[in-house]
């Protein structure tokens, strides 16, 4: 039969389904067989020939013909799981099959009243059930899915090589030594399979089945509630899968194997189909969905006749969260960490020949598998900080932060890469690390410098700062707590990385700045913080930044005499009001920073009818961070919360602020003049969560001014307020500092005529401060902590990455998403 006539009866066959105004019985298996047995669609040919409108129109004007359908695509995906698929035309009934499903369940999803059909132990297959007894040792329609399709996926020359099959017992928990199961190669994660691009094909047609079954919870409202699980998700990881263990190693390693380059001939990707990079995108996909679901409650189930029983029994955990916490080779964390250091670093890889290597586009995705891999496996995470390794991770982090900062579609890019880098900051190791010379070259538009990583870190986020788009306002809060976080610990910093620095502090301290919202002021405390503890912890080989701080000595002279009267603050408003880029024009102090790196592009924003997804709000820096005090010998006590509004000078709780006065609303006023209408309200509430376009209508909905916040609760600095934050500037160590070298600095100078600042650095490199200091503040890290918050944020986010990366086919596309909304820039 030729491919248009299959086409022309499978479309016949979707007329007849939608036309049929009585039920079809589930017998009249030559009218089911046209939609699988004899077609050779594509997937791509499915999505075309079943439109959406018809899917719906069935679902609500002939529910019985949908029901059968789906009961009877599952049925012989599960007699195909039995049999083996010994012959092609079984293989390519499952194909079809596979298609069928995925694209329908996205309809299946959205309506509220059917979510619950694959849950029900009743076929619902146009035929009256005359005896439920029948039906009482029947497994649930979706359980018998996923257990089919974990069978297929190691079935034996149609997704494995022969040879190699499966396990066929579950596993003993107790005698795992490590992953041993992966698609046809040897034991342990460092083995890549062979490639056979027809086994890829037919595993990524399954996997995507998986990741529509997966994806009811987008048709989900956004919910602080963590113990309503993922149905799919929780029975496809749970013991009842035999093949949970293979089917997990399988996934790590056919993503950490994966080499997009290959042998690196030049424009190869162009020459030949990579059928292997469409299997690693959707293993990678399932991989960080089913990570979500870590377990600790019942998974949320409508209640049907075989679950009304079990109510009372705590499900079984999350196998693959499981497995992924118990890694403990360090080959296989070798081999974890260098594959996805490769993937990550690739779309940076520059060639001399232009796009001659090939690029991808899922990076997203590795960067929530790598944050679930250091927050399940803490001993991964040790590993990765044991070496400079982990500034194979760092340098690709910083270089999607630097050329996303432009782009609204990609915020949630910058948030995962900053919630990353605030995770590795709680750890001391990830600071001295950060003191390795920075050498490679990557195409970055940030100014030319000679030094080390935390320059690089210090650069990029102060472009972020400076130049990214109002929306990423939330983050300087964790983008200062990550310099503070490190700057115990960074040896030299550059003379770029310094002015920065101060450069950042210019613009928060500005009077304008500091009474245009009730929590700007915090921004001045976390850079003081930083160089407080640059100065006490390593103020040898820091010369750099004790002679811009000796340069920009009047900010910290302004800040000690900030006026607080209602005058002065009322003119500070008015200035602003008048010109509110009066600061961006400050002198630059180094005409090579004006020189930006080979290579580089200036970051742009997306291309108009770009598709984003909107995100929560994430929680506010106190409730994303826990305070740590570094001990003597190196060990971390935990700070209790009782001590933050006494210890910490910027703890939001001391200054009893209302909840919507916590973004740093005027900071691109400071910085580059932009609006300063940037709020996110909520964001102190861990449990109240807000889409983007929801905080836009809260946004217009409320009144604005230059001397309140956007908020219903309107805000303005009063002198008492200046007062009970302005007597806690940690000032003290940087005040003294100037007291002593700033008469030696001026005497030199006027001595030896010194009109050259190497002198000066050179002076200042050999001086001391020893016993001239106040005595040493203890480090306090803010390490990153878990919460209901940051829980939700990771799930929108993610969805929303899956949700628009699988456009060909567009699985979910013009569906009722309810987990957050599309939006076109």
């Amino acid at each position: 039969m030729g491919n248009t006539d299959s086409k022309l009866n499978f479309r016949k066959a979707v007329i007849q389904l939608t036309t049929k105004t009585q039920p079809v019985e589930a017998t009249d298996d030559a009218f089911w067989d046209q939609f699988w047995a004899d077609t050779a669609t594509t997937v791509q040919d499915v999505f075309a020939l079943v439109p959406a409108a018809e899917i719906r129109a069935v679902r609500e004007e002939s529910p019985s013909n949908l029901a059968t359908l789906c009961y009877k695509a599952v049925e012989k995906l599960v007699q195909a799981a039995e049999s083996g698929c010994p012959s092609e035309k079984e293989k390519q009934i499952v194909l079809n099959c596979s298609r069928m499903l995925t694209r329908i369940l996205p309809y299946i999803f959205e309506d509220q009243d059917w979510r619950g059909f694959f849950w029900s132990t009743v076929p619902g297959a146009g035929r009256a059930v005359t005896d439920e007894m029948d039906d009482d040792g029947a497994r649930p329609l979706a359980e018998s899915l996923l257990l089919a399709m974990a069978d297929l996926l190691f079935c034996p020359d149609f997704t494995v090589n022969s040879h190699r099959r499966g396990p066929d017992s579950v596993e003993d928990m107790q005698n795992i030594d490590s992953c041993e199961y992966i698609w046809e190669a040897g034991v342990g994660f460092a083995q890549s399979p062979p490639l056979n691009y027809i086994h890829d094909l037919n595993r990524t047609e399954l996997l995507r089945l998986l990741l529509t079954c997966f994806s009811e919870a987008m048709y989900l409202p956004p919910s602080s509630d963590n113990t309503i699980l993922n149905p799919w998700v929780s029975f496809f990881c749970s013991t009842e899968n035999r093949h949970a263990l293979p089917l997990f190693t399988s996934l790590v390693n056919v993503v950490c194997a994966y080499d997009p380059v290959g042998y690196g001939i030049p424009y190869n990707h162009l020459l030949f189909s990579d059928y292997r990079e469409q299997l690693v995108e959707q293993a990678v996909q399932i991989l960080i969905v089913t990570l979500e679901h870590d377990g600790g409650g019942l998974a949320h189930r409508p209640p049907s006749p075989s679950s009304m029983e079990d109510q009372d029994s705590v499900g079984p955990d999350n196998l693959f969260v499981n497995y992924l916490s118990r890694i403990h080779r360090e080959e296989d964390y070798d081999f974890v960490l260098k594959g996805l250091a490769r993937l990550l670093v690739n779309p940076l890889m520059q060639t001399y020949l232009p796009n001659s290597t090939k690029k991808i586009q899922f990076h997203q995705e590795l960067l929530v598998l790598f944050w679930k891999l250091c927050d399940f496996n803490k001993k991964f995470l040790f590993f990765v900080l044991k070496s400079s390794d982990v500034l194979d991770i760092l340098v690709p982090i910083l270089f999607y932060l630097n050329d996303a900062r432009a782009d609204q579609s990609r915020v949630g890019l910058m948030h995962i890469g900053v919630f990353i880098l605030l995770l590795l900051s709680g750890e001391r190791n990830f600071g001295v690390r950060l003191n390795k010379p920075y050498s490679v070259h990557v195409p970055m538009d940030i100014p030319v410098f000679t030094g080390t990583h935390a320059d690089l870190l210090i650069v990029v986020f102060h472009k972020i700062i400076t130049s990214g788009h109002q929306r990423l306002q939330p983050l300087f809060d964790c983008l200062l707590t990550i310099v503070v976080n490190v700057s115990p610990y960074l040896k030299s910093l550059s003379m770029v990385a310094a002015n920065k620095l101060l450069h950042l502090l210019e613009a928060f301290s500005t009077n304008w700045f500091l009474f245009s919202a009730s929590q700007n002021h915090h921004l001045v405390f976390f850079l003081l913080e930083a160089f407080n503890n640059i100065i006490q912890y390593q103020f040898d080989g820091n010369c750099n930044l004790v002679y811009a701080i000796i340069r920009k000595r009047n900010l910290f002279h302004q800040l000690a005499n900030l006026p607080s009267d209602p005058a002065s603050i009322q003119k500070a408003l008015l200035r602003k009001r008048k010109s509110p880029d009066a600061i961006t024009g400050i002198s630059r102090t180094s005409s090579q920073e004006t020189v930006s790196m080979e290579g580089s592009r200036p970051a742009v924003p997306a291309e108009p009818g770009t598709l984003k997804t909107s995100l929560v709000a994430i929680p506010a820096i106190d409730k994303l961070t826990e305070k740590s005090q570094v001990s003597e010998d190196g060990t971390m006590i935990s700070v209790l919360k009782m001590e933050h509004s006494h210890a910490s000078h910027h703890t939001p709780q001391a200054d009893h602020t209302t909840q919507a006065d916590h973004t740093p609303q005027a900071v691109h006023g400071a910085i580059v003049g932009a609006s300063d209408t940037e709020s996110v309200s909520g964001r102190d509430n861990e449990d109240v969560f807000y889409t983007e376009a929801e905080m836009e209508r809260r946004r217009m909905s409320s009144t604005s001014s230059t001397i309140s916040c956007t908020s219903q609760s309107h805000w303005a600095p009063t002198p008492d307020w200046v007062l009970s934050w302005k007597c806690k500037l940690p000032l003290q160590t940087i005040m003294r500092l100037l007291q002593v070298l700033v008469p030696q600095v001026e005497k030199i100078c006027i001595d030896k005529g010194l009109t050259d600042e190497s002198e000066i650095l050179k002076f200042l490199q050999h001086g001391t401060l020893v016993g001239l200091l106040p005595v040493p503040h203890p480090i306090l890290i803010r390490k990153y902590q878990a919460n209901a918050g940051t829980a939700m944020w990771f799930r929108t986010y993610m969805w929303g990455v899956v949700y628009l990366r699988n456009v060909d086919p567009p699985i979910w596309y013009d569906t009722d998403v309810r987990l957050f909304e599309i939006q076109k820039m």
